[in-house]
């Protein structure tokens, strides 16, 4: 399917835009991106999650509503890490958390929680270059709801705090923050980004080495980020080549948009298992002059918004009844066998809590699949093994599933805004206006 947008220009509409198409698990295959002076124009051809066209009419009317609605405003009202948090009717108390990463530590998060009364109902924690940022969404446990009580909240981001910075000896790099928020306010993938951005997890990245023409030789599948100055137009052309995967061009622009570029001109494509990541030649209008140490910062910081995706290690996917201290009896149970969290996505549908965890033996060895058993007997379900699955994450050894309901589940999480939308497709037909171009 191709789609185009095109409207008055503004700061960060781009971004908006792709997040509305990966939002609804869209997988955008070609883009085409110009804008000049007060106007822009965006053409994006994207497909289902298994590569097929769309061919339901009420889907695509409501893309081009989200879509027109997005351009009006320039707001997105909803958010990612659980369908409590796409239906984004409420308050919600969410703790942010970013700093060096070591192993355990969700554990203890999750731990202290418990103790103090507070009810996860979705985590969403990313790691990378042993940095980690973590949101979690917590509600009391003997009242449903936001925690407004502002002691009570000063009181949980004390207790994280604490546990944060128990093992670290300084402060420095690390950051708790308990704040209760309004309905789309805030968009948990995107401010992942922005937390591990400020976190400073770019620094340990590797520039591409070797060639820098830009040229990727034939059967390399690594990473490329070759950034070249137009000196006389005051642009950076930038050329991205990497491996193929959902979201990847939200994760490059979400770098770019935070580190104040605003993308002009770009021509994305992907083939087959590699992208020439929506920047093949995408020609970026600075703010600023820009230095050669600002061109490094650009090549590493491109570079870790790709990587900060990639999961490592034995995925295990639970889900099973929902209770309280559910997340900290899972992340107990990985601890106590000597294994980090390398990813989390864990949130709740009705009664059920539902997601994934990706895990990692902290010596080095491949991950002994028996932790499934362990984690079964925690969490009351069955496991089912899921090695064929096409979401299947590179790098992983296998895939596991803990299903109490005894079916088959997919090594992805089942709880994304497009699975919701489908699921309620007929009912949001019936409240359809016309879309009006222009």
């Amino acid at each position: 399917m191709q789609m185009a947008v095109d409207s008055a220009n503004r700061k960060g509409i781009l971004l908006e835009m792709v997040q509305v198409l990966t939002d609804l698990d869209l997988i955008i295959s070609k883009s085409y991106i110009s804008s000049d002076g007060g106007w822009f124009m965006d053409v994006f051809h994207v497909t289902d999650e298994a590569g097929k066209k769309l061919a339901d009419e009420t889907l695509m009317l409501h893309i081009q509503q989200e879509l027109c609605a997005t351009r009006r405003s320039g707001e997105i009202s909803r958010e990612k890490g659980g369908q409590e948090q796409n239906a984004v009717a409420t308050e919600k108390t969410a703790l942010e958390m970013s700093g060096r990463d070591r192993a355990g530590l969700l554990s203890e998060l999750s731990a202290v929680l418990v103790e103090l009364g507070c009810s996860v109902t979705s985590v969403t924690a990313w790691t990378h270059n042993n940095r980690v940022a973590c949101i979690i969404f917590v509600e009391e446990a003997s009242q449903p709801g936001p925690i407004s009580d502002p002691k009570r909240l000063a009181q949980v981001e004390e207790q994280l705090e604490n546990v944060v910075a128990a093992h670290g000896g300084t402060t420095e790099g690390k950051s708790v923050r308990v704040t209760t928020l309004g309905a789309g306010r805030t968009h948990t993938e995107r401010r992942l980004h922005q937390l591990m951005y400020t976190n400073k997890d770019y620094e340990s990245c590797r520039a591409s080495d070797g060639d820098t023409s830009g040229e990727h030789k034939k059967g390399c599948d690594a990473m490329h980020v070759y950034v070249d100055r137009c000196d006389d137009k005051g642009y950076l052309v930038v050329n991205v080549r990497s491996r193929d995967r959902p979201k990847l061009l939200f994760d490059t622009v979400c770098v770019l948009t935070d580190m104040q570029y605003v993308v002009f001109h770009a021509a994305i494509s992907s083939n087959r298992s590699i992208a020439d990541q929506a920047l093949t030649y995408i020609n970026i209008h600075l703010y600023f002059l820009t230095s050669e140490s600002e061109k490094q910062k650009l090549t590493l910081c491109l570079i870790a918004a790709i990587e900060r995706r990639v999961s490592h290690g034995l995925r295990v996917d639970i889900r099973t009844e929902n209770r309280m201290g559910l997340l900290s009896n899972v992340t107990r149970v990985f601890r106590e066998n000597g294994l980090s969290i390398s990813r989390v996505e864990i949130g709740i549908e009705g009664e059920k809590a539902n997601g994934s965890f990706f895990v990692t033996d902290c010596s080095g060895e491949e991950v002994n699949p028996n932790i499934v058993e362990l984690v079964r007997r925690e969490t009351g379900g069955s496991v089912v093994t899921n090695q064929n699955s096409p979401h299947r994450v590179r790098h992983s050894s296998s895939s596991f599933a803990i299903d109490d309901t005894k079916e088959s589940v997919e090594a992805k999480p089942k709880f994304s805004l497009g699975s919701l939308l489908w699921s309620r497709l007929e009912r949001l037909s019936t409240g359809f206006g016309p879309v009006r171009s222009g």
